[in-house]
């Protein structure tokens, strides 16, 4: 039986209130498992990113509920929902995030040391991690001195340290060349392969091919879904 690691359950998030209100998302049903890729398109403004956000913990819904590995985010205190987000949960965004003045196996190791491994445990994992990405003769460079494929996949390296088992990315080659965006694609895929879950926010039809399985947003609903069977010509014939 394939196991969920994530579940959004009747999710609504509205801003405002009254006739001023706007729903960003409205009764989204979303389970992900373990070894899936989800990609998630839609147009700007479709809820996409505040989707991502919410499956991460970054922010609250305003109805429904968010479900990591058996845990409601719902019943978790800020310290709880702190913890589980540092072990349980990576994420990868556009524009790397990635602190200048720490070193690649420095930025990788951070999340570790947060969470109170021993220096020792911490390194190993993190040199485990870049090694897993093609970087393991670049663990001490800086960020200015690496290119900006490189730059990501320290952020996918970080995203995925120490066991993490949801990786949550948001337009991740968007700052990229389509070769290294590509390149990128692949290496997070791989680490799906290797029994992690995924939520990719994309607008390219191209990249979406590296997913399991699109979901379509429009106004905050999901309004299609395709398995990667036949995607490529949904995707032609719809226009996305």
């Amino acid at each position: 039986m394939t196991e969920t690691v994530l579940r959004l359950v009747g999710v609504t998030q509205q801003y405002g209130q009254g006739a001023t209100a706007v729903s960003a998302l409205s009764g989204v049903d979303l389970d992900v498992s373990r070894g899936e890729l989800v990609a998630v398109m839609g147009a700007s403004g479709s809820g996409k990113s505040t989707l991502l956000s919410i499956a991460g913990g970054l922010a609250k819904p305003t109805t429904g509920e968010v479900i990591i590995e058996g845990a409601y985010l719902s019943e978790q205190s800020p310290k709880e929902l702190a913890q589980l987000r540092r072990r349980s949960l990576g994420f990868v965004f556009q524009d790397f995030n990635l602190i200048p003045t720490l070193s690649a196996i420095e930025n990788v190791t951070l999340p570790l040391e947060l969470d109170r491994f021993r220096n020792g445990v911490a390194r190993r994992a993190a040199e485990e991690a870049l090694l897993s990405v093609g970087l393991a003769d670049r663990i001490d460079a800086y960020p200015d001195d690496l290119s900006g494929g490189q730059q990501q996949r320290v952020a996918i390296a970080r995203a995925v340290v120490g066991g993490r088992r949801l990786i949550l990315a948001d337009e991740p080659t968007g700052a990229l060349d389509s070769v290294t965006g590509e390149l990128v694609l692949r290496m997070l895929r791989e680490r799906i392969d290797a029994g992690a879950a995924g939520i990719l926010v994309t607008h390219e039809a191209r990249h979406a091919a590296f997913a399991d399985r699109i979901v379509f947003l429009r106004d905050g609903r999901i309004v299609d879904e395709t398995r990667r069977q036949g995607a490529e010509v949904l995707l032609a014939g719809s226009g996305r």
